[in-house]
This record gives structure tokens, sequence and C-alpha cells, in this order.
């Protein structure tokens, strides 16, 4: 005989009965309403937890909320609204950044050029180091 491993979610303490049906007080019904509403358990919580259908939890939600039949919850709306704001932010950051070294390379180019002036040749095309495809290894003097 192999033993099998219970692997539901479901709780104990409500195991499922056969030919058996439970009743929820009024009050544990509204309850748990109001625990799906301030979003502290998702219906699919609940329906695990309790061993209860997600259509007889959604039953409870239009019977005990003022939420009708139909309409849905938006909740995106301001978690896009932040998202956006987030994502604006680090745009900015972004191209604060992009500016800078921007001016330091325009800084160091120029100072490359004046210098190159004073010594007469150019220091760009002297200390520029070889480039390398990865393959050979550079050869040293």
């Amino acid at each position: 005989m192999s033993l099998k491993k219970n692997k539901t979610k479901k709780s104990p303490i409500f195991e499922k009965r056969r030919n058996s049906t439970r009743v929820f007080s009024t009050d544990f019904k509204r309850s748990k309403v109001q625990k799906i509403l301030k979003k502290e358990l998702t219906v699919q919580q609940i329906s695990d937890l309790y061993d209860v259908s997600r259509s007889s939890v959604y039953k409870w939600i239009y019977k005990y909320s003022t939420l009708e039949k139909g309409t849905k919850l938006v909740v995106q709306m301001e978690s896009e609204g932040f998202k956006t704001q987030q994502l604006l932010e680090q745009v900015a950051e972004l191209e604060r950044i992009i500016g800078q070294k921007q001016l330091e390379i325009d800084y160091l180019t120029k100072t490359l050029e004046v210098a190159s002036e004073e010594v007469g040749y150019d220091l760009k095309k002297k200390c520029a180091p070889e480039s390398s495809n990865g393959l050979n290894p550079p050869k040293t003097k």
C-alpha cells in the first residue's frame, strides 16, 4: 500500500464532511465580507480556510455589502498612478545622471584638447589603449 499525503490547503478544522451541511451565522459572513472589502483577506483565502466555494463567498459579498452583482472594485487606479509617478521620478534621476556624465565627458575632452595643443602632439592618439577584440591577449612591451 502506498500512503498519499494530503496536498490540500484547507484548514484541518473544516475538513470536508460527506453529506453534511454547514450553516454560517450572519455575523460570521458579514465579518468575512468586511475583511475582503478591507483587503485583509481574499475570496480565495476565505474559500480555502473555511472550505466554502468561492461562489458562496461572492454571494455573501453581494448580500452583505453595498456592491451589486456585476460591479467590480477598481484597485488598479491607485497603484497605476503610483507606478507612473515612480517611473517619472526614475526617468528624471537617470536624465540628471546622463547630463552629469555628458558634462564630465565634455570637460575631459576639452582638457585633452588643451593639453594636446600645449604639448604639440595629439595626446588622444598617443595615449589611447589599443583596442582588443578579446581573442588575443594584449602585447607587453
